[in-house]
């Protein structure tokens, strides 16, 4: 009986674990999906071509290194990923798939397209206090992103090895974000 009641607490342990969704994965694709969602017309939505030129017009012209100069690199780096694959997103975009799941079903094609993601903003204008307590609820891996979009030597970085140092070195930083 002890047995059974195990088994039942670890399933529900698991399945709460499993709907925990990171609210930053997908987040460039859903949000180059959502531009070129704005970029049609509500008749033309259905439209596999259609879809396929808004997608172009996103992204510029990706083959001829002409790409759209609003872009940010990580929305470049997404149009790198999009534009070959243009009408296997045309197909799921123009049944009016959730566009998180549409990024989800081409993960399956290819998986670095989930991986893109914007870089971490620490706001300049909190106090050092308030920057502190900020940092020391971040991930390793945001700290680290942080310092590398600073341009901070990812040798030095390599050699850190507990959260105190990631986060004093964006402090004696901090001049550097862009």
């Amino acid at each position: 009986m002890m047995r059974i009641m195990y088994q039942i607490f670890f399933l529900t342990v698991m399945v709460g674990a499993a709907s925990k969704k990171d609210p930053k994965e997908c987040e460039v694709c859903i949000a180059n999906l959502e531009a070129v969602d704005k970029l049609l017309d509500s008749d033309e939505k259905s439209s596999k071509e259609s879809i396929i030129e808004a997608i172009d017009k996103h992204c510029g012209d990706i083959q001829n290194e002409r790409p759209n100069p609003n872009l940010s690199s990580k929305d470049l780096k997404m149009c790198y990923y999009m534009v070959p694959i243009k009408r296997s997103i045309a197909q799921p975009f123009s049944t009016r798939k959730p566009k998180d799941r549409v990024c989800r079903d081409l993960m399956k094609q290819n998986p670095e397209i989930c991986q893109v993601k914007y870089p971490v903003k620490v706001e300049s204008s909190l106090s050092e206090e308030d920057m502190l307590k900020k940092l020391k609820k971040m991930r390793i891996k945001e700290l680290r992103g942080i310092l590398q979009d600073r341009g901070v030597d990812s040798a030095k970085i390599s050699r850190f090895v507990e959260k105190e140092e990631y986060i004093n070195e964006i402090m004696a930083t901090q001049h550097l974000d862009l």
